[in-house]
Parts: structure tokens; sequence; C-alpha cells
């Protein structure tokens, strides 16, 4: 098994994606693309890929002129029958290469928060054995329309479309069931300028929020992350 794995953003990192994707044994193929690695021309090479999150928006063709050529790449995948995987910026990247419609701004989202499923969800094979409500870590500004031949999975209030289905297996999550508990609190270390600019009490709740929160939202997202690589 072999995967392709698209980095957008420094210490965007696979987490139990990354756990999920060692149990199975699989090969991963890491490309920064933002940092002027090439992406493949076609999935021929790779059995799935993964799309990672980042601080720009999906339309940021300017700042990262790559992303003409991933949606063509997502599309190659799905044609393909092979599986794609979109956390957050890649969720939003995966509605836009079939057709939705990117919203830049009006829902912000950022710590743990909770998520609910839709009825279509439970005979979904990713996320059909999760509770209907979980808590899972948010970290967000903008969302989507879904393409019109998208299933959706799950919501909130601040995201209507928190998780979708294309086909067999390509998914798009504007949450990030990757990041655990450790993950959390690394990017909250690294990206602690940035956090208190708008979250200046974060590091004051940290703590708490993670030990409310933290158990069920990294069983739920390991189940994810295992649900989705058996899909490959």
């Amino acid at each position: 098994m072999r995967v392709l794995v698209v980095q957008n953003f420094d210490n965007e990192g696979l987490g139990q994606i990354g756990a999920a994707l060692v149990e199975a044994g699989a090969d991963i193929d890491l490309r920064r693309p933002y940092c002027g690695e090439t992406l493949p021309q076609d999935s021929d090479a790779h059995d799935a890929m993964v799309v990672l999150g980042g601080a720009q928006n999906a339309l940021d063709d300017e700042i990262c002129p790559y992303f003409p050529g991933l949606l063509d790449l997502t599309r190659d995948f799905a044609d393909k029958d092979r599986a794609v995987l979109g956390i957050c910026l890649g969720s939003q990247l995966v509605a836009r290469a079939f057709g939705g419609e990117n919203r830049i701004g009006g829902a912000s989202e950022f710590g743990w928060h909770k998520v609910s499923l839709t009825p279509a969800a439970k005979a979904d094979p990713v996320l059909g054995a999760l509770p209907e409500k979980f808590p899972i870590f948010e970290w967000h500004d903008d969302t989507f329309v879904l393409p019109e031949n998208a299933v959706r999975l799950a919501g909130n209030d601040v995201a209507e479309n928190q998780a979708f289905r294309i086909g067999r297996a390509v998914y798009g999550f504007q949450f990030h069931f990757e990041a655990d508990r450790p993950m959390v609190r690394d990017w909250s270390r690294s990206f602690a300028p940035l956090i208190a600019e708008r979250h200046p009490d974060w590091s004051d709740r940290l703590d708490d929020e993670m030990a409310r929160n933290g158990p069920d939202a990294d069983a739920v997202g390991l189940a994810i992350a295992r649900a989705w690589v058996a899909t490959i």
C-alpha cells in the first residue's frame, strides 16, 4: 500500500492518520509542494492520497500555484477508484475539485467542538460505527457548499458541512480528527503567537479543555483513521 501525503503547511502532520497507516504497513510518500516539491502527474504510483490542512484558503492559487494541479490529481484518484482523504484545507480543496463552492470566512471554530452525524452516516463504512455526536478538534475560518454528487455525513451549527463522501472512498473532513492530544499540545506551542492573537485565554483553558474532550475525541479520531485506511 503506497499512500501519497500532500502537506500544505509547516507542522501539519498526519497524527492519528499516520498511526493507522503504520499499523497497516503503508509506504508513505510525503510531498511538500508549498516548499517547491513536485506532485505526481497522476495517481498511477499510489493507492491513496491524503491532503492535509494549512493556513491558506482553498482559492489561494496565487500563493499556492500548485493548487490547480492538485485538483486535477484529486480527480484522477477518484476516477481510478483510489481513496482520497482531505482534512480541513484538504477537505475544502476536495470540495473545490468536484465543483463545490468555497466560502472564505464566516465559519470560524477553534478548539474542541461537538459535531453531529447525519442519517446517511449510519450506513457509511468510515463513520457508521461512531456515536451520533462527539467532540473533535477544529481550527478553521472557511467552509464550502457540497458538490452535487457528495453525500453529507456530519455537521454542526458553525459549519453545516463537516464531513462528506464522494463515490466510494473520497472523503473530506473539515474537522481535525487526526489531531490527538499530543498534536494539539504541539500546535498550541508551535503556533502560540498566532493563537494568542485571537484566543488569548487558550493557554489557560488548554488543560481543562483537553481533559474534558481529549479522550473521546482521540478515540473517535483513531476510529475514523483506521476505518478510512480500510477503504484503500
